[in-house]
């Protein structure tokens, strides 16, 4: 198989070093607008697998037609840019007749490349969003809880968070993805499911405190994103569904205050003869203060409600609930020999893993392919046990 990578960042050089290890794997091609940062990627996973598998190209990933041309040849690729040039990559891989991947987290721009449904499967292509760690392997396997508990559940509640092991004041935070994404999930609406029916909340709303064994009391809020098409998946089976983002409590308060201020807002003020967003300037702000090389952890847990009413005296009516719960549960650490970020690995590889099922037929779908519909969750689970990271299920 030959895959495609486009970006050469964090989570596009980890998913370029998981292919590359892959024996199945005949080569990686990875894009990026500065070639020397690509070849720099590519020249280090190479030497880590004493091979040549991997080469680097420029790709200006904003122009369909070159972004086309470069998929051409390869089974499959995986977009590892911000959420709003994957349209324009998912265009170009129907084009190419190439399989294609994303990180997502973007519902407009989501529904926008499944929208591609029908064109896609008439040339042959599956086109897969939201491929990350949430949406994306919380989907999987929050749709595979759902599915063990008989298809229905009271309650979908999926808990997700990448954090500094050793939080420092006045921040507790450092960056270990797209700060573009990052921003994105602070303003856009979340999508949520509230008695069987898809609404739309705030973010930032409906703090609760998280707790984990092992850490400090952690604050869960709605974000944008993270559920994806499980609602619409979900929707008269499930009671409620959500997906809140964890952090430490100082962050959270902070964020809050940010937005209060209006420095998330995307609409651009003149402040002298410039015009600027202060959604860009936060963007400058976010890559310089919370950025760190420290080592990071990632929290997963999801839960699967099931209520089932047991006979009484007086038949059904008289009976009570007793439910059952089941849970897929993940802590992930910054890896010291790959010098990866728990982030990384928990992003790229759920990522790089579906891109492979794309590519060999595991996931047969094509046009439109959904994370807790079309990949076989039991494979998933297995492909990331193989990588080392660990997710414990449990029902009670």
């Amino acid at each position: 198989m030959k895959f495609l990578v486009v970006g050469a960042g964090m989570m596009g050089s980890a998913a370029a070093y998981d292919m590359a290890r892959q024996p199945d794997v005949l080569s990686v091609t990875l894009a990026d607008a500065d070639l020397r940062r690509a070849r720099e990627v590519a020249a280090r996973i190479n030497h880590i697998h004493g091979d040549r598998k991997v080469k680097a190209i420029v790709l200006d990933a904003s122009h369909e037609k070159s972004a086309a041309l470069a998929m051409k040849g390869h089974d499959a690729t995986l977009s590892a840019v911000p959420y709003f040039l994957n349209l324009g990559l998912a265009k170009a891989a129907i084009e190419a007749r190439c399989h294609f991947a994303d990180l997502g987290g973007n519902n407009t721009v989501v529904r926008q490349e499944l929208a591609l449904s029908a064109k896609a499967e008439k040339r042959g292509v599956a086109i897969a969003p939201d491929c990350g760690l949430s949406p994306g392997m919380a989907s999987i396997l929050g749709g595979e809880l759902v599915h063990r508990l008989g298809g229905r559940a009271d309650a979908l509640r999926l808990y997700v968070g990448g954090l500094p092991e050793r939080p420092v004041p006045p921040f507790h935070y450092q960056l270990v993805f797209s700060v573009e994404g990052l921003i994105n999930e602070y303003v856009e609406p979340a999508r949520i499911l509230r008695k069987g029916k898809l609404v739309t909340i705030e973010p930032l709303t409906e703090p609760e405190e998280f707790h984990m064994d092992g850490f400090s009391p952690l604050v869960a809020f709605q974000t944008s994103g993270g559920t994806s098409t499980l609602p619409e998946s979900f929707e008269g089976r499930v009671g409620e569904c959500f997906e809140k983002t964890l952090r430490y409590p100082g962050h959270f308060d902070l964020l809050c205050e940010l937005k209060a201020l209006g420095l998330f807002s995307g609409e651009k003020m003149k402040i002298g003869n410039v015009q600027i967003a202060p959604r860009a300037l936060m963007s400058k702000v976010f890559e310089g203060k919370f950025a760190s090389k420290g080592p990071d952890v990632c929290i997963m847990r999801l839960e699967a409600h099931e209520s089932v009413r047991t006979p009484g005296v007086r038949g059904l009516l008289g009976g009570h609930l007793k439910g059952r719960v089941a849970t897929f549960t993940l802590v992930d650490h910054y890896d010291p020999k790959t010098d990866m970020s728990a982030m990384m690995r928990t992003t790229a590889f759920p990522a790089s893993i579906v891109t492979q099922m794309l590519a060999s037929g595991a996931i047969s779908k094509r046009g439109a392919v959904l994370q807790e519909r079309d990949v076989p969750a039991d494979m998933f689970l297995n492909e990331m046990q193989k990588r080392g990271i660990q997710i414990q299920y449990a029902i009670q």
